[in-house]
């Protein structure tokens, strides 16, 4: 595999600066008559905050989804993206978290996200963005020279993240220290989209252009092929057992596939469902639509 050395352009952020400092937002609330800032009645519940929303992940910590939106995309637009924070019944606990200020704070259109050890990753316009999961805080950002359109992601143990390079049939293998290499090409990558760890630590990805549940090692070689129900795929999740389930953005599907066994259509009819995650304290997977500005919830 052909190495390449990429530069890691943004380093962790000192909280304490006096200049500009980062800030994330809050919980939903206002300022009363009296000054005081007043958190939203918890018998009060607000549905929303979405902007092109493409990917979530979850925190079991803070029992939260973290839904990651584009901001605005018109001619002009700043980079605007943002991290919004939703409770598990679909509800609004903080609309803008990461992105409340734009003080120290790079992040145009994150697509694909992960959590692992405590550090939200996500691409973002040909970055490999990372922030501190408890505060928010961001952390680095990697580019990846060479890349073309880096959409979904899956991050290993060691921080490890494998990215799918979409038109390009492309998985690149980026390391902590900024050093990135193509994992994986061609064939049978058809459009690569979402990108997952299972339970054993391996990668497993799936396609846009066809219906292959493609799982590699970590030394780049297929190890097992399965296939969901349709194509146009574009989130998977791995549960603890080894089941696996792959959301169709083309056609509006969620398969189930169980080790061993054909894969079960669970659902059907939802529009653009884009790169889910896995809810595992309500145990429920969490879907993204996309343009549709909306989240789409299965119970399991």
């Amino acid at each position: 595999m052909k190495t390449t050395l990429v530069a890691a352009v943004f380093s962790v952020l000192s909280l304490s600066a006096s200049a500009q400092e980062f800030q994330v937002g809050e919980p939903l609330g206002t300022i009363n008559e009296a000054g005081i800032r007043m958190q939203m009645s918890q018998n009060v519940k607000v549905f929303g905050s979405f902007n092109f929303t493409e990917s979530c992940t979850f925190d079991p910590h803070k029992n939260l989804i973290l839904s990651m939106n584009a901001g605005r995309r018109d001619d002009g637009a700043e980079a605007d993206g943002y991290v919004s924070l939703i409770n598990p019944d679909g509800s609004v606990h903080t609309s803008k978290w990461i992105g409340a200020t734009r003080d120290g704070l790079e992040l145009a259109s994150p697509i694909g996200s992960a959590v692992q050890n405590g550090v939200l990753y996500t691409v973002d316009s040909g970055y490999l963005r990372s922030f501190d999961l408890a505060s928010g805080a961001p952390l680095n950002s990697i580019f990846v020279s060479d890349a073309g359109f880096l959409n979904g992601i899956g991050v290993a143990e060691d921080g490890t993240a494998y990215i799918s390079d979409s038109p390009s049939d492309l998985i690149y293998k980026v390391m902590p220290n900024g050093n990135s290499s193509i994992f994986a090409e061609g064939g049978p990558l058809a459009t690569p989209n979402g990108v997952a760890m299972d339970n054993d630590g391996n990668v497993v990805v799936i396609n846009i252009n066809s219906n292959a549940v493609i799982t590699y090692d970590t030394d780049g070689e297929i190890i097992n092929t399965e296939y969901a129900a349709e194509a146009g795929n574009d989130g998977v999740v791995v549960t603890a057992d080894g089941t696996k389930y792959v959301s169709s953005v083309r056609f509006g599907s969620v398969s189930k596939i169980v080790p061993g066994q054909d894969a079960l259509v669970i659902a059907v009819g939802i529009p653009s469902a884009a790169s889910m995650c896995y809810d595992s304290v309500q145990h429920q997977l969490v879907i993204p639509m996309n343009p549709n500005n909306a989240l789409a919830f299965i119970k399991l």
